[in-house]
């Protein structure tokens, strides 16, 4: 039996709909290194799996510059001089390093230079973060892109290897958005006469030792039992440990309260021109707006729009659940993200027809200075009930990618069946993050 709680299936990775123009939350590529999920990926979606040739760059003072990196790109964006000095700020960290290495900026100081760091990674990273670079722990770095180095994008940037998983030039899509493939899994797991209950939450969870016994979902205001042999929870963790009765000691709860999240807003645009750019994405290094990245549907797959003469971009902004900005009416949203596609000089007003919003709320787990501390005791807690396993970004508070977490669902159904896989050092050990 699965149990989801939105009407639709996909969790952050799932595909919506508006006037015919589909999006995503965010931009979801379908590239691995686990040899398992790419076949089950090539199973499910057989014709309907596009190859994508990746395009993407960093919108710098006004200036579109390639990622992955082309040296002449950045040689004529930065001008010879400039790059020079960020050659300087590197050769400088590597003799002297002197940021600390468990903050996300002294990590990539240390890795890349102190003036790189401050072009390239600084504004946007605070954007996703919502805090200083120094009040980050380097392991989100350290996971996204521990492969890569000033050599290897020095390399990457002459060669075109494409060798760090960083710097990939393609990958796969479903042809009509990466819902596709969750509405393939459910079609297969109503074949095989498997249960799903859609918009079902999950009130309580009933504990007997070492054991989840019991768990009480609602669905359609009506109450519903079961008894679990095994439970596989995604859920975020102060969410899961919130509602176990009887509930785990008070230092685990307060742990899993400390845990952070920033939320995801996508603000999707219609507008009345063929082509914006031909990126698939766009990372907005501009402190002066707030969007901090702008997706571009049509290039993922042409089938995303309804009509060729038409564009959609998706317009993310990042902040802290319930905020002030999380609570804009969708029309403050629509109106920002027109003004500042406007402003960033990609459109005119007489070229927006309208759009949607769409919200997350615990889109991103925050690796922060103490988030470590707070999960190593939530782990020891989890570890002593048998039956439990969570998976997942937000059901490990990990920042990984898709594949991984899906991974982490197939290892988490072979421990069910008898076999000893250790999840959470899949994550410590991960070679497949980016």
């Amino acid at each position: 039996m699965v149990l989801e709680q939105a009407p639709v299936v996909g969790g952050i990775s799932r595909t919506l709909e508006y006037q015919g123009y589909r999006f995503d939350l965010g931009g979801h590529r379908f590239f691995t290194r686990i040899p398992e999920i790419t076949r089950l990926w090539q199973e499910l979606m057989g014709d309907d799996f596009l190859r994508v040739s990746r395009k993407s760059r960093i919108l710098y003072e006004g200036r579109l510059l390639d990622y992955p990196l082309r040296l002449t790109n950045v040689l004529t964006g930065l001008g010879l001089g400039e790059s020079f000095l960020c050659l300087l700020s590197y050769l400088h960290s590597r003799l002297l390093p002197h940021g600390d290495p468990e903050t996300l900026e002294g990590w990539i100081s240390n890795r890349f230079g102190k003036r790189l760091f401050q072009k390239f990674f600084e504004s946007y990273s605070e954007k996703v973060w919502g805090r200083s670079c120094r009040e980050i722990r380097s392991h989100w770095s350290a996971q996204r892109i521990r492969t890569l180095s000033f050599y290897k994008a020095l390399f990457d940037a002459l060669f075109q290897s494409g060798g760090s998983k960083s710097l990939v030039r393609e990958f796969h899509y479903p042809v009509k958005g990466a819902g596709m493939m969750w509405e393939r899994l459910k079609g297969l797991l109503i074949q095989k006469k498997g249960t799903l209950h859609l918009s079902s939450r999950v009130l309580r969870l009933e504990r007997k030792g070492d054991r989840v016994s019991g768990l009480v979902f609602e669905q359609d205001r009506e109450m519903h039992h079961a008894a679990p042999d095994h439970l596989i929870s995604s859920l975020p963790l102060a969410d899961l440990l919130r509602i176990l009765d009887p509930p785990p000691p008070k230092t685990v709860l307060e742990a899993a309260e400390a845990l952070s999240f920033r939320a995801f807003i996508m603000v999707l645009l219609i507008l009345d021109k063929k082509d914006i750019f031909s990126d698939q994405w766009i990372y907005v290094h501009d402190p002066r707006v707030r969007v901090g990245r702008i997706q571009n549907f049509k290039q993922w797959s042409p089938h995303m729009v309804p009509h060729s003469d038409k564009t959609s971009v998706g317009m993310e902004f990042f902040c802290d659940p319930g905020d002030d900005f999380f609570n804009r009416t969708d029309g403050e949203l629509k109106r920002l993200a027109m003004e500042e596609l406007v402003q960033l000089g990609f459109v005119s007003k007489q070229n927006v027809l309208g759009g949607t919003v769409a919200r997350v709320r615990k889109a991103y787990p925050v690796y922060d200075m103490d988030y470590d501390n707070h999960l190593q005791v939530i782990r020891s807690f989890l570890k002593t009930i048998y039956n439990l396993q969570t998976i997942g970004r937000n059901g490990m508070h990990a920042y990984n990618n898709m594949d991984l977490a899906m991974y982490s669902g197939i290892l988490a159904a072979k421990n069910v069946l008898g076999e000893t896989h250790d999840l959470w050092g899949m994550i410590e050990q991960d070679k497949y993050l980016e």
